[in-house]
């Protein structure tokens, strides 16, 4: 299903989902926020969104997070993107991009592309773009997804060759419509550093749908469409957009329902969310998901981690393997999250293929639920003293929802029920939180993860190389050789058993610790237009309607 403008000025946003049908809430443009109305003229509505998710920075080089990357999708181009109501990569910035070898993938750019600067925005543009992302190699972005990136060559002004080491990579079309595939200016953007936003802003470098006219770091955002965009996306449908960040999710609910705000997307409690179910004046949309929530343990600086004074990487699995027997994931769906979560027993969401349930025939009962007697015999045959001393973290602003606190509350209370562990339970905020988890900071700590692309692999690939985004010096030259040999595999049947394969062996191995799937929502005023449910992964201002 895909919006169109209509003489009513209907304005458009589009929130990546899990799942191939849309589902639409059609009504007037205009929220109670907004300064829109039937004016007849598509341009003249603005919309005013509301959210927690806060960004880390806009340069994509430097991020790789929801609240960044709902800002990076509106303001940069991407020269391939998913078609917004299926799995499928389309041209957007290009006018085609195939592969033209098993080992070179080609982009032709149109001519006469501008940034929104006047800059010419060319080929040179996107080679710098990639170059400068695996060059800066930044702990908190997203160049562990160009592992399978040679080079760049630009024969002319148009024309852009990927060179891959690998040949038949079924994954790097993906990888392109995700955070590494965002192109910058050259003219502005700095070749071996992370640029700063105030420098970005100033220098009006955006080339997507649209462009930032003010910026007040997390705190709020404006946006005008960009005049000089040439993409897959119509014209928006709005003259403006405002996103405005709320530090307590409490706040963002009291906007939507007094209408001070046209849409709040990411992120309300269960209770919230039912609370404006009932409510006339709200819709609520809501999708299945392809979200997961899970614990991250450092390898280095967990119990008895590879840097600590007793490494022992033995006793380190024992601990991990432990505290897979004793979560239990129906509990917490259940009592935190009112089952607007799932419990999650794998590593690739439900719904994707190769998707299988190993941790629950792995761990716990062997029906899902927790095993404190098969706990204690894992960690005293292991010689593991008991309890386990384990610090914990977790983020306290919302940028995971309201219900974080009380999330990793019943871990806590899990883990210690029996008297195995003794957890230390601390909170940090997420701008802070984003630079900790990746300087070795947390033994073990919290992460919540949305799929950058509609494929399996982006819930391996950034998770269980040895370079891979969390940074928590797991290494395994079997998943390894697993993860690479099913990117370039291109017999379907046995590429879902090299993904199921692989779940096999992390299940055992443990980096992460899977705990939970949650849906999608999105809530508006009754005549606000246009609010999306798709397959795109991505939350978009802009319509749905493609050139």
């Amino acid at each position: 299903m895909s919006l169109h403008h209509s003489a009513r000025g209907r304005i458009g946003l589009a929130i990546g989902a899990f799942g191939a049908s849309a589902l639409l809430l059609a009504g007037c443009a205009g929220g109670g926020g907004g300064n829109g109305g039937d004016s007849g003229d598509s341009g003249d509505a603005s919309i005013i969104v509301g959210t927690t998710d806060k960004v880390t920075t806009l340069d994509p080089a430097g991020s790789y997070d929801n609240g960044s990357l709902t800002v990076q999708t509106q303001v940069f181009p991407y020269l391939v993107n998913t078609d917004y109501n299926s799995t499928e990569v389309v041209p957007d910035l290009a006018e085609s991009a195939e592969f033209t070898s098993p080992t070179e993938y080609t982009v032709k750019l149109p001519a006469g592309l501008k940034w929104a600067n006047g800059n010419d925005l060319t080929s040179a543009d996107v080679k710098f773009s990639f170059d400068r992302n695996i060059a800066i190699n930044d702990p908190n972005g997203a160049s562990s997804l160009l592992y399978n990136l040679d080079s760049v060559e630009t024969p002319d002004d148009t024309t852009v060759v990927f060179h891959l080491k690998t040949a038949n990579d079924q994954i790097f079309p993906y990888i392109l419509t995700s955070f590494p595939g965002a192109i910058v200016d050259d003219e502005v953007f700095s070749a071996d550093a992370v640029t700063p936003d105030t420098d970005i802003v100033k220098a009006d470098a955006f080339g997507g749908p649209y462009k930032i006219t003010s910026y007040d770091f997390n705190k709020t955002v404006e946006f005008e469409p960009n005049e000089n965009y040439k993409g897959l996306l119509d014209k928006p449908a709005n003259s403006a957009v405002v996103l405005q960040y709320f530090a307590e999710s409490s706040n963002l609910k009291l906007a939507i329902q007094q209408g001070d705000i046209d849409v709040a997307y990411r992120t309300l409690s269960p209770t919230d969310t039912a609370d404006l179910k009932k409510n006339d004046d709200v819709a609520v949309t809501e999708g299945p998901g392809g979200s997961i929530r899970y614990i991250v343990f450092n390898f280095d600086t967990m119990p008895y981690g590879a840097t600590t004074p007793e490494a022992d990487a033995a006793k380190a699995l024992a601990v991990r393997q432990a505290a897979a027997d004793l979560v239990d994931r129906q509990a917490i769906a259940t009592q935190v999250y009112k089952d607007t979560y799932q419990p999650l027993y794998s590593f690739v969401a439900k719904g994707f293929n190769g998707a299988t349930e190993v941790l629950k025939d792995l761990y716990g009962d062997g029906n899902g639920g927790p095993d404190a007697q098969k706990a204690k015999a894992t960690l005293e045959a292991a010689g593991v003293t008991i309890p386990v001393k384990l610090s914990l973290q977790y983020n306290s602003d919302d940028h995971y929802g309201p219900s974080s606190g009380d999330e990793y509350a019943m871990v806590k209370q899990q883990l210690e029920a029996d008297g195995l562990f003794e957890v230390d339970l601390q909170s940090t905020e997420w701008v802070q939180y984003s630079k900790d988890r990746t300087a070795d900071v947390y033994p073990a700590y919290q992460l919540g993860w949305y799929p950058d692309y509609s494929d399996p692999d982006s819930y391996l690939t950034p998770f269980f190389l040895t370079k891979n985004f969390l940074g928590n010096h797991f290494s395994d030259a079997q998943t390894e050789e697993l993860i690479l040999k099913q990117a370039t595999e291109t017999d379907p049947a046995a590429r879902t058993q090299e993904i199921e394969d692989i779940q096999a062996r992390v299940g055992e191995l443990l980096s992460t610790l899977p705990l939970l799937q949650g849906n999608e929502t999105a809530y508006a005023t009754k005549d606000m237009s246009g609010v999306t449910l798709d397959a795109s992964f991505k939350f978009r201002f802009a319509p749905l309607e493609k050139k």
